[in-house]
């Protein structure tokens, strides 16, 4: 009987560490999981731009930038995440240009009235500079890089103390919907007068309703960690976006309307390249000062030689037009890349060959109300195509684009561009 009883002992001694190993080891996996998840949360959130900590994610963005107003630009800013709270959020940024010695500041929060469509009521304060020309679509996703290529070398800003409130709001995981209240005062930092009836305007106060949409039909998506993230990038996707500005309310200066548009489409070759298409236009009619007109993303300084316009190529700009050379109330761009599978020297060196073609036509009404600056218009064929090949050396790589066609230059050597390019991933 006691040997019986002590066999029964060791067996269950055995079991129990069995057990116990076995429950370690599940609690090792687990732990291995977890630690994994949070290294790509980690990886993800770096790779947004953001640097994650307990109830706030620091947005690099704003640490270090610099452009031909300002110099150096450096501040701080970021948002609440959802240890904070899934409900409210507040975001923010203080900046400080070394050369206009004068900081710039962003207030803003956010609160969500419905989960499962994501909507979102959104209030902000900003006192900053835009790119005169520039138009941003509010539906854009978040798009970080290390620095912005064209930002170096822009000079032509417009400073605006803007308010406004917003709604976000999810159709469904393939329709986006964002709207804006605003309302703006303008100050060109450049001389510039807009003829109105006999009047004249050096600064401005604009109230605006934007309502902006995107369409990804053909993306798929996925419950992660609760939330519906797009797993495969289809294409094409198509974004619009409707601006409208009313005079005499709340003190605006002026009635205008705009309406914007974006495709971009993308195919991929059975030899791992792709081809990359995209089309974007702007129509605006009535009072819109040149602030808020189109340029076609130029990129290219005024300098005599090839070398002194040497700097880095954008990602989607016209690497041969001058800056501050075209404004339209009017006009379409068409880019298309194709970008060959990478040429694998070493398994540390495959530089990648992409070939570019651009295109880009306008024009605008009523040009002499615009005075002050001096521009063309786009109402022949803008055309240049070039090469780029990417990676070469710690995520640099060259660049050459020829200007031909409509606005081809009498000088052989003002039609080109040669620069740098930058593509790193995480």
């Amino acid at each position: 009987m006691r040997k019986h009883l002590f066999i029964v002992l060791l067996l269950t001694l055995a079991s129990h560490g069995y057990a116990q190993r076995g429950l370690e080891s599940k609690k090792d996996s687990t732990k291995t999981v977890q630690d994994s998840i949070k290294k790509i949360e980690f990886l993800k959130n770096i790779g947004n731009g953001f640097l994650p900590f307990n109830y706030f994610n620091l947005d690099l963005k704003y640490l270090i930038k610099f452009n031909q107003y300002e110099g150096l630009r450096s501040g701080l800013g970021g948002i609440t995440n959802d240890r904070f709270s899934d409900r409210y959020r507040v975001d923010g940024y203080v900046v400080y240009g070394f050369k206009d010695k004068r900081f710039k500041y962003k207030i803003g929060g956010g609160f969500r009235i419905n989960k499962s469509s994501n909507t979102w009521i959104n209030l902000a304060y900003i006192d900053d500079l835009q790119e005169t020309g520039s138009s941003k679509f509010l539906t854009d996703k978040r798009f970080f890089t290390f620095f912005e290529p064209r930002l170096l070398n822009i000079d032509l800003f417009h400073k605006h103390i803007t308010k406004s409130v917003g709604l976000q709001h999810k159709f469904s995981n393939h329709l986006l919907l964002e709207s804006q209240l605003a309302t703006s005062k303008v100050e060109p930092t450049y001389f510039y007068n807009f003829l109105i009836d006999n009047k004249i305007y050096s600064n401005f106060d604009l109230s605006t309703a934007k309502t902006s949409l995107q369409w990804s039909p053909f993306s798929e998506f996925s419950e992660i960690n609760s939330k519906f993230e797009e797993t495969k990038n289809g294409f094409p996707k198509f974004t619009l976006q409707y601006t409208q500005g009313f005079k005499s309310v709340l003190g605006s200066d002026f009635t205008f309307s705009k309406i914007d548009f974006r495709t971009i489409q993308e195919f991929k070759h059975k030899n791992e390249a792709n081809t990359k298409l995209t089309l974007v236009a702007g129509l605006a009619k009535g009072d819109v000062p040149i602030t808020h007109l189109y340029h076609a993303s130029p990129n290219n300084i005024t300098k005599e030689t090839i070398m002194q316009r040497f700097s880095v190529a954008g990602l989607n700009s016209f690497e041969t037009m001058y800056f501050n050379e075209f404004f339209s109330d009017r006009f379409s761009t068409l880019q298309i890349k194709h970008i060959f599978k990478p040429f694998k020297i070493s398994d540390r060196f495959k530089p990648q060959l992409v070939l570019i073609s651009r295109y880009a036509i306008g024009n605008m009404n009523n040009i002499e109300r615009h005075q002050g600056i001096q521009f063309n218009t786009l109402n022949k064929l803008y055309s240049e195509s070039g090469i780029e090949i990417n990676k070469l050396l710690f995520g640099f790589g060259l660049s050459f684009a020829y200007r031909y066609g409509g606005y081809h230059l009498e000088d052989f050597e003002d039609n080109i561009a040669f620069k740098f390019t930058f593509n790193i991933s995480l």
